[in-house]
């Protein structure tokens, strides 16, 4: 804060500040989000990286000013891909085909951990008819098709605990019959009164 006497009056307060003035060429939009994840370009405040070039080549550690000069150069951006460590790592790329190529992945992981959610077939009777069977062994293979792991299940009432073998007979009879776009991820097992067994995509 410096004060000035201008005409004896009192004293002005003129507060001074420092105007940074960039001349990168290049300007990547960036949503909130992203800037709250990834610090690129300017918003990249340490003295020092360790730097990785367009090429993936290792240059090592130099100034930041000297990396932001490197990105300019090439009329990319200077992202930072490892901001732990220490110095942090960043490197000469395009942001908004890394921000895009890195969305992507990201969908394809959760689609594919959707697909592997589990779906459920109930088999009422260890008696069922081959009619009834034959329908549900439709809808399992539908889903082992669609990507999903299947719980076959079968529940004992009453006198039916007497027919647990011929329940485990008919778990396995459709494995067997769907072994040929399924592999069985658990064994027919008891927990209580049902039976359950798990195929999964092969």
């Amino acid at each position: 804060v410096s004060e000035i006497a201008i005409h004896g009056r009192a004293p002005w307060r003129l507060r001074l500040r420092c105007v940074h003035t960039s001349t990168r060429r290049r300007e990547t939009p960036i949503s909130k989000q992203q800037q709250s994840f990834t610090r690129i370009n300017d918003s990249i405040r340490v003295p020092q990286v360790r730097l990785i070039d367009a090429e993936g080549n290792q240059v090592g550690v130099i100034d930041t000013s000297k990396a932001m000069e490197l990105a300019d150069t090439a009329e990319l951006d200077l992202v930072e891909v490892a901001p732990e460590a220490r110095p942090p790592v960043c490197r000469i790329m395009d942001f908004g085909k890394y921000s895009f190529d890195k969305e992507k992945k990201a969908k394809e992981a959760r689609k594919k951990g959707q697909s592997l959610q589990m779906k459920t077939v109930r088999i009422r009777t260890a008696n069922i008819s081959a009619h009834d069977l034959e329908y549900r062994l439709g809808h399992i293979r539908e889903f082992i098709g669609a990507g999903h792991r299947v719980k076959i299940s079968m529940r004992f009432f009453g006198r039916m605990m007497a027919y647990k073998d011929r329940g485990r007979e008919v778990l396995e009879d459709v494995a067997t019959q769907m072994k040929d776009v399924a592999i069985v991820d658990q064994m027919p097992q008891m927990e209580g009164r049902e039976m359950s067994m798990i195929l999964r995509p092969q």
